[in-house]
C-alpha cells in the first residue's frame, strides 16, 4: 500500500488500541535516502558502494508516556507490529518527564536544500572525478609518493513527519563531496595530508584546489620536529577548532545539563567565553546537509546565537527539556534517523567569523604555535569535564610567519577555559564533514595552552 494510506490505517489502528486514553496522540516519521561512494587507487576503482534504504518510525503517546517502534516494510502486518510495539514500550517507560506530540508551527522557512543538477550527475562522471582527483594529487610534487585514500561521494535524502494532531511536513536534500589523503616521502621521512570538500553546487567542487591543499599539507610536515615543552600562545586552524567544538558540543545540550553532564547548567546570561566569541546554531545555512526547516519534533527552526559576545544566551532545547526548564524550545530536537528516539543536538554549529583573514591571524599571533591537526579525540577528551590531552601537529610561528613544522607533541587544556582564553577570531570559516550536525570554525587565537614535546 502507498505511504499515505499506510499512515492513515496505522493511526486508526493505534487509536482503537489506545482506547480512551485522554492524551493519546501518534506520529509517523518517514525517511528515505540513497548514497554513493567510489574510491580509487592507482587509477582504478578500489571500492564502490551504492545504497538505498528507508523506513518508518512510529511514536505513540499514551497516558503521558511515549513508545517507539519502526519498520522498513509498509504492509498490513507492519501496522499491528508498530502499534503493539509502541504501546508496549510506552507501558514500560518509568520517566515522569512530560512528553510531546507537536501540532505544528504556524509557518516554516523555505530553504533550498535540494539541487536537481546533482541528481543528473551519473556514476560514470563521479568515477571520472575521483580518478582525476588522484591524478592531480600525484602530479603536485615528485615527493607525493602515494595517494592513500581518494573518493567522490554523494547522498540524497528525504524525510517527512505526519501526526494525529495535524502536523504534516517534509524536506528533501542532497550533497556532493570528495576527499583525498596524500602521502609525501623524502628518504626516510613520511607525512600525510588529508583534505575534504562538499557542496550542493556541482560546479563548485574544486578538485585541483583539493589536490593542492592535501599535497601541501603532506609536504609541509616532512621536516617536522618536536617543539620544546612549555606553555604557548596558540593559533588553532579552523578545522582543528571545529573538531574541538564538535567534541564538546554536548555541553550546550539542555538534556545533558539537566542530567548533570554539563557545567553550563543554570548559567544562561553569564559570561562563559571571551567577549570576541559568538557561537551560532544556524539551521538555515545554505549548502549544508544539516540545514532543515523543522526539527525532529516538527518545530519550525530558526538561527540563534547560543553564545553572544561571550555570554551564554541559551542551551539547546527540545520540547521536553524546554518544558522542564520553563522556557521555549530552540527547535533543536534531534532525530538522526526515522527509527531514532528524540534527543537534542545542534544543526550548523560554529564560531561566528570576523573579517580577519588567516594571514592576519598569524600576524596577531606573532610568536607561538599554529596547530593544524589534533588526534585522539575519543580517548583524549572528556566531554563532561572539558579536559583534553591530544596528539598534535603544526608549525612554529615567528614574527607572524609560519616557520618550521612541528609534530609528536601533545596539546592539553580544558574546553571551558579555552573559551575564556580566546584572544581573537578569524574570518576563515570552514566546516567539517556533514552529518546529523555540521560543525565549523574560523581560526582561533588562544592565549595559552600546555604543550608536551621534547
Amino acid at each position: 500500500m502507498d505511504r499515505k494510506e499506510f499512515i492513515a490505517r496505522l493511526f486508526e489502528r493505534a487509536r482503537q488500541r489506545a482506547g480512551d486514553a485522554p492524551d493519546f496522540a501518534c506520529e509517523a516519521c518517514v525517511g528515505n535516502g540513497s548514497s554513493f561512494e567510489v574510491q580509487v587507487k592507482n587509477g582504478e576503482i578500489y571500492q564502490y558502494n551504492v545504497s538505498d534504504g528507508g523506513g518508518l518510525g512510529f511514536r505513540a503517546l499514551v497516558n503521558g508516556r511515549m513508545g517507539y517502534a519502526s519498520t522498513q516494510i509498509l504492509d498490513e502486518e507492519a501496522i499491528d507490529m508498530l502499534v503493539d510495539g509502541a504501546l508496549e514500550n510506552a507501558a514500560l517507560v518509568e520517566s515522569e518527564d512530560r512528553q510531546f506530540i507537536f501540532e505544528g508551527s504556524e509557518r516554516y522557512p523555505e530553504l533550498k536544500l535540494f539541487e536537481p543538477r546533482l541528481e543528473a550527475l551519473d556514476a560514470a562522471k563521479k568515477i571520472e572525478m575521483a580518478k582525476k582527483l588522484e591524478a592531480l594529487t600525484l602530479a603536485q610534487d615528485a615527493r607525493i609518493a602515494q595517494v592513500e585514500d581518494c573518493a567522490v561521494f554523494s547522498s540524497s535524502d528525504e524525510s517527512a513527519m505526519v501526526n494525529s494532531r495535524g502536523l504534516d511536513v517534509s524536506v528533501r536534500g542532497n550533497l556532493l563531496g570528495a576527499y583525498v589523503a596524500a602521502i609525501a616521502r623524502d628518504g626516510e621521512k613520511v607525512n600525510t595530508g588529508f583534505k575534504m570538500a562538499f557542496t550542493m553546487n556541482p560546479d563548485a567542487l574544486d578538485l585541483e584546489k583539493l589536490a593542492k591543499d592535501a599535497a601541501r599539507e603532506a609536504l609541509d610536515g616532512l621536516e617536522a620536529e618536536q617543539a620544546e615543552s612549555g606553555t604557548y600562545r596558540v593559533l588553532l586552524r579552523g578545522d582543528v577548532a571545529a573538531t574541538l567544538l564538535s567534541t564538546f558540543s554536548g555541553v550546550f545540550s539542555a538534556d545533558n545539563a539537566q542530567r548533570g553532564l554539563s557545567r553550563l547548567k543554570g548559567r544562561e546570561g553569564e559570561a562563559i567565553a571571551a567577549e570576541c566569541v559568538t557561537i551560532m546554531d544556524d539551521p538555515h545555512r545554505a549548502g549544508s546537509a544539516a540545514s532543515t526547516p523543522f526539527d525532529g519534533e516538527g518545530v519550525a527552526t530558526r538561527p540563534k546565537a547560543v553564545v553572544e559576545g561571550g555570554r551564554l544566551n541559551t542551551l539547546l532545547h527540545n520540547l521536553k527539556t524546554a518544558n522542564k526548564q520553563g522556557v521555549q524550545t530552540t527547535a533543536n530536537a534531534s532525530r538522526p534517523g526515522y527509527a531514532a528516539p528524540v534527543g537534542v543536538a545542534p544543526t550548523n554549529f560554529y564560531f561566528k567569523p570576523t573579517d580577519v583573514d588567516f594571514e592576519g591571524m598569524l600576524q596577531k599571533l606573532g610568536d607561538g604555535l599554529l596547530i593544524t591537526e589534533m588526534q585522539g579525540m575519543h580517548a583524549g577528551a572528556n566531554p563532561i569535564t572539558g579536559d583534553f590531552s591530544l596528539a598534535a601537529k603544526g608549525f612554529r610561528v615567528r614574527g607572524g610567519r609560519k616557520a618550521e613544522a612541528v609534530a609528536q607533541i601533545t596539546i592539553a587544556g580544558n574546553f571551558y577555559e579555552l573559551l575564556k582564553a580566546v584572544e581573537a577570531v578569524g574570518g576563515d570559516l570552514e566546516f567539517l564533514a556533514p552529518g546529523g550536525s555540521c560543525f565549523g570554525s574560523p581560526s582561533l587565537l588562544v592565549e595559552k595552552l600546555s604543550v608536551a614535546g621534547k
